[in-house]
Formats: structure tokens, sequence, C-alpha cells
């Protein structure tokens, strides 16, 4: 069992990658980050198959309790296959042998390629893949799998987790880390949350922060310049929740009342009243779509602050001072 401080600091997990591997030259994998392995909605998103293999072989009487280590052999991906495509496989029901069992899941695999009619260099899974147990293969392929033959399955949208890129090159090992998603678009759409539109920008594109920052910083002082105020410093000047107040007060039309919050804060605590007031206005008008922590402001926490400037920019962009 993993150690419980290694979950409650991640930044000591060991990398999944090593370089004792027979990763032939030339060769590239990728691997989940051990701070990917325990994100909620990777855990929702395996539950999820293994209750949905499970209910489709319930006749079966097949029990799958870990998707890396019951699915690598082909015996339930034949079952599953058979059930949900009504076809019928040349390959032996039980194989006992490592040979065997490769057989059997490259015969499966080709079967469901041709299903799908993906191209080879579309897939994400492969025999070698599977059969080593690696998670994200599996899961990219189940997700296939549902979607061809079930279109309807409410599968769990947007998971992503952090990989690290293994080459094996002449010169060694050549490692590179990215976000890659399972389920839903690695571009924010319409749909993405204001959050995962936030995730994306620091994942891909971080040297853009600074450009944001600017964009905000003009849109901002157009709005509170009016009332004789400035802002210099997006990182610090949010952070005790007056401009903040201040600026909701002007965009939205109403004048917040200097007895609900502290124009000048002399403590944490009064600054995160004032935080905690300007998180349930955004919330209550509909501005923000996800619940965040008022303390995150007052700890400067950069995600956190543009997140909430982002909300506002994105309905009053275009409003007059």
């Amino acid at each position: 069992m993993e150690p419980s401080f290694l979950k409650a600091f991640p930044e000591f997990q060991v990398n999944p990658f090593s370089e004792e591997e027979d990763i032939a030259q030339g060769e590239k994998r990728k691997y989940i980050k051990p701070t990917s392995r325990n994100d909620p909605k990777l855990e929702a998103l395996q539950t999820f198959f293994m209750d949905w293999i499970n209910t489709t072989l319930k006749n079966e009487h097949i029990v799958v309790k870990s998707l890396e280590q019951d699915m690598y052999d082909g015996l339930i991906l034949h079952h599953l296959i058979e059930q949900l495509g009504s076809l019928s496989l040349e390959v032996e029901e039980i194989a006992l042998t490592e040979k065997k069992q490769r057989l059997k899941l490259e015969i499966i695999l080709k079967s469901v390629n041709q299903c799908l009619q993906l191209e080879e260099s579309k897939l994400k899974w492969s025999v070698d893949s599977i059969f080593r147990k690696d998670l994200l293969s599996t899961l990219h392929l189940l997700v296939a799998i549902a979607g061809h033959f079930q279109p309807e399955l409410a599968i769990p949208p947007n998971v992503k987790v952090d990989v690290i890129n293994v080459e094996h090159t002449a010169n060694g090992f050549k490692t590179e880390d990215s976000v890659e998603y399972i389920t839903g678009n690695r571009e924010p759409d319409e749909s993405s949350s204001q959050a995962e539109i936030f995730d994306e920008l620091m994942a891909h594109a971080p040297e853009k922060v600074d450009a944001v920052k600017e964009v905000f910083l003009k849109f901002v002082n157009r709005h509170v310049g009016k009332l004789g105020l400035s802002v210099k410093d997006i990182d610090s000047q949010f952070a005790d929740g007056v401009i903040l107040l201040l600026l909701i007060g002007q965009l939205q039309g109403y004048f917040v009342n200097l007895g609900d919050f502290f124009l000048k804060p002399s403590s944490p605590a009064e600054m995160v009243h004032n935080a905690s007031l300007a998180v349930d206005l955004l919330m209550d008008g509909g501005l923000l779509d996800v619940p965040i922590n008022p303390e995150d402001l007052m700890n400067r926490d950069m995600k956190t602050t543009l997140l909430v400037l982002y909300c506002l920019f994105s309905k009053y962009k275009t409003k007059e001072a």
C-alpha cells in the first residue's frame, strides 16, 4: 500500500519511469505521473469503466477489480467485444501461457481496430502497451470501444493526466512532460469551465500569462480609475478583497455597502471576509462557474486571482467605463 505521506506530499513520489525498463532504442512510451494517479477524475473514470464492464458481463459472472491487472491478457476484452458487437472471435477461451495470451490479445485488438475503422497512426494503444498493463493505453482503448458500441454512454468528460514522455535515443533517454486528455478535447471550448481554461493556459502556454495579466490590468484600471484607484500589481493588490469588491460594484452597477466589508482590513480574517463576500457576489451573479477558496485570494494565488478577474473580464470586457 502506498504510504499516506506520498498522497499528502506528491512531490516525494518517485518517477514512474525507470531507466532499467526494457525500452528499445528508438521506442517511445508514456507514463502517467504519480501526482495524477490519485486525481479524483481519473479514479472516477476507472470506477465508471469497471462498473460498466461488470454490468455488461454480469450474466457471465465476470468481475473486474482493476483495469490494469484484469484487462491485459485479452480474456475480458474477448467477452466484452463479443457481447457489445455480437461478434464471434476465433481465439482460445483460456490462454495460460504468456505467448498464447499475447497472441490472443493481438487477434482481439486487430478485430477491435477494424470495427473502429481508425488509422493505425491514430491509435492510442497497442498490443505491447495493453499487455504490459499500461493504464493510459487501457483507458484510451475502453473510451474508444464504449464510444463506438454505446455512444449514448455518459462517460465522465474532460479527464486529463500529467504524463512523462520517454524516448530511448542513441544518446540515452530523453524525457518530456505533457498533459494528455483521456476524455474530452485538449483545447478548451465554450463548455469548458473557467478553471479548466486556466489549467490549459498554465499547462500549455505559461509564457502567455504575463500578456494575460497586462490585458486584465488595463481592464481593471479602466473601471476603477474613476474611483481614484490604480492597480499596478495584480498579484498583490487583490489579496485584501477591497479593490475586487469595488470593481464588482462598478461593473454590475450597484454600491457595495461599506458596512458589509472592511475598507482597510488589518488582519488576515478581515481580508478573508472581504474575499468571501466577493466570491459570494460572483457566484450569486452567475459570473463564477466553479467554487473557489477565498483564502487562496488572500494568499495571492495567481491562478485564483486571474480566474476571478477572467470571469469579470469575459462578461464586461466591452462595457464602457
